[in-house]
């Protein structure tokens, strides 16, 4: 078996290579080729692995595949857990990057770095199956810095936009704070366990309750609470929770096919699944519990806000995402584990397909992504106005879509936590689908109804994409439709993820909503009589009012609520607050400790300070080397007189 999960991780590496290395060699078909046989193999075979992992053919694979490195007795390996968990990830990953590698060739056609790109984005698949399929921490953490370092280059990859600078600069630092935390995270692992195993940390996980750490004087702290809200600092960051989510939007300057892949199915959802892998040490500690279910509750709600005042279409997909990643986090909370990963799951092929159709009207707006001036492009781009209503329809968790059954368990579950924090987080949950349907929907008012807004000579050369734009989002649209039905009563109620996550009976909410039903006809029916879905209608009712019928509204109101809307159009502050009081802060300590440590001490001190004393020392000595001979006549004469009165006074 190990060969064929070999085979796996190495086949988009294999390709990366030959695409970015031999690029010019093989030339644009040759990338585009090499990159998707890649892909498809890895996925081929995942959905194989998944499928033997369903029906007993294929056991759980837990194994080394390298030694790295010992040192007292730690062993830093390379090696794969394969279980259902990672089977499933493994499986979502590739199909979407499959989809995006298929549409990228109409996407970059006439893109300079059409190799490149491909090279990169194999790359990133390479960098997320390592992260989902690692056994231990070393190897998590490199994956989970591969997919970084990544998705720096992809979000910088029109380098010669200033924007495209400053965005992923904006990602790699953000990030480099909740992978600081992270790292601390696995270092105080490693301290309490002595291992780096998922298998040996896990056993370990309950014999850490008891133990506290002095983190400040006379402050004790429990050591798997420190350990599990470090962890999640990180995740924060990867998943993009406040208060570090504020690179995610700006990495909408990357192409649109990158944007699909971060925001789909790799960089953003490995936090998530970072935190329903590390279940065993999570579930023993109800503090960070909580404070993972408050960080997403706030997400959920208040960047779905955001997503009302946003303008270019991209960028309301992308806080769609921060809002969506925010409802994972929140399953992740109560201990709904299983829920969050089928929601990541589900919101893979959906967010995807949205982001793939938003790149499909860019590219017949001539890059324009300006909803105020779209309009009317139905009737011109059909298949890319069906598939995003149906993905549309996913998001906003209409009843009978994928994210309907995905959405409405994490928010029943929510409903029966009694986790500190679960009454915030239901009601974040709850108004937060009245604002994803709001934004949503005038989303798909703004750009495909109503009237046209475009200019003359884009309106005459409009027209549906080509094949390789339109093929994946049908693909897309499939499983945005029938995915839910197929999965959700296997994955929340039948013990999908047995021995790969784990639950406290206290804290099994599903196994609560799973005694009044579970059936996908039972939650359809449900569903219908719900408040989550009236206020989905609600949303969808209020965004044709105000972007259909009577559209002079929304400036009125922008206005009226002239404070409030300040607030969201400057998204809450935190990017001012980051450049202009934390960046030049930072920038200040960094150059007070520069002026300190190197100027003065090391160069001052250490490096010119010892030149200086040579200097000196050799100019003294210098002065000694007359030439004349009585001098050093005269030299010898005391030298030897000082040595025969030592020798007196030691007789």
């Amino acid at each position: 078996m190990e060969s064929l999960y070999l085979s796996i991780v190495l086949a988009p590496l294999l390709a990366a290579v030959i695409a970015g290395l031999a690029g010019r060699l093989v030339g644009r078909a040759g990338a585009h080729t090499v990159t998707i046989l890649g892909v498809a193999v890895s996925f081929g075979l995942s959905v194989y692995v998944l499928l033997g992992l369903l029906d007993g053919s294929i056991q759980v694979y837990n194994d080394t595949v390298y030694v790295w490195g010992i040192s007292d007795g730690v062993r830093m390996e390379v090696g794969f857990l394969v279980d259902r968990l990672s089977a499933l990830m493994m499986t979502v990953v590739t199909f979407v990057s499959l989809m995006v590698h298929i549409y990228t060739i109409g996407y970059m056609k006439d893109d300079p770095g059409y190799q490149r790109f491909f090279s990169y984005i194999s790359l990133f698949t390479f960098a997320m199956l390592m992260l989902v399929m690692s056994n231990n921490f070393l190897q998590l953490f490199f994956g989970w810095e591969a997919v970084g370092v990544v998705s720096y280059l992809l979000i910088g990859f029109w380098f010669k936009r200033p924007s495209a600078v400053h965005a992923n600069l904006k990602a790699f630092l953000v990030n480099r704070v909740g992978d600081f935390g992270f790292l601390l995270g696995i270092a105080a692992v490693l301290y309490f366990t002595n291992s780096l195993d998922y298998q040996e940390v896990f056993a370990a996980a309950p014999a850490l309750q008891g133990i506290t750490i002095e983190v400040f004087d006379g402050h004790a702290w429990s050591a798997l609470s420190l350990i599990c809200i470090l962890l999640f600092v990180g995740a924060m960051g990867k998943s993009a929770q406040v208060p570090l989510h504020v690179w995610l939007p700006d990495s909408m300057e990357g192409p649109t096919p990158i944007s699909a892949l971060i925001h789909a199915a790799t960089m953003v959802t490995a936090g998530i699944f970072m935190v329903a892998r590390m279940s065993p040490l999570f579930e023993l500690s109800l503090t960070a519990l909580s404070v993972v279910l408050v960080i997403g509750a706030t997400t959920a709600l208040f960047m779905g806000l955001l997503g009302l005042v946003q303008n270019d279409i991209k960028r309301v997909v992308a806080y769609s995402t921060l809002s969506q990643l925010g409802y994972m986090t929140v399953a992740l909370g109560v201990s709904a584990h299983a829920a969050g990963i089928f929601h990541l799951m589900t919101h893979a092929f959906f967010k995807a397909l949205l982001f793939l159709a938003a790149g499909s009207v860019i590219i017949a707006m001539h890059h324009e992504q300006d909803m105020r001036k779209m309009g009317g492009l139905r009737k011109y781009m059909p298949i890319t106005y069906w598939t995003a209503l149906i993905g549309s329809l996913a998001l906003i968790g209409f009843p009978g879509s994928s994210g309907f059954f995905s959405k409405d368990a994490i928010i029943e579950a929510v409903h029966f936590a009694s986790i500190p924090g679960a009454g915030y987080a239901y009601v974040c949950v709850l108004s937060g689908v009245f604002v994803t349907a709001l934004y949503t929907f005038r989303m798909m008012f703004l750009v495909f109804h109503g009237k046209e807004r475009m200019d003359a000579h884009t309106r005459e050369h409009l027209r549906e994409s080509p094949w390789v734009v339109t093929l994946p989002l049908i693909l897309l649209a499939i499983p945005s439709v029938v995915i839910g039905w197929l999965t959700e009563e296997t994955i929340l109620f039948k013990n999908y993820f047995d021995g790969a996550i784990q639950v406290l009976p206290s804290h099994d909410v599903l196994a609560e909503l799973g005694q009044h039903g579970t059936t996908p006809a039972y939650f359809l029916i449900h569903g219908l009589l719900a408040p989550p879905f009236l206020l989905a209608v609600a949303g969808v009712g209020l965004a044709w009012y105000l972007y259909l019928r009577r559209p002079e509204i929304p400036a009125r109101l922008a206005s009226r609520f002239a404070v409030p809307y300040r607030w969201l159009v400057n998204k809450y502050y935190f990017d001012d607050f980051n450049e202009k009081v934390l960046a030049p802060a930072t920038r200040a300590l960094g150059q007070r400790l520069w002026r300190t440590g190197d100027e003065t001490l090391i160069d001052g001190a250490m490096v010119n300070g010892s030149a200086r004393i040579v200097g000196w020392l050799s100019g003294a000595v210098s002065r000694v080397q007359t030439g004349y001979l009585y001098h050093y006549a005269f030299a010898m004469i005391i030298g030897l007189a000082a040595m025969l009165g030592w020798l007196l006074l030691e007789s």
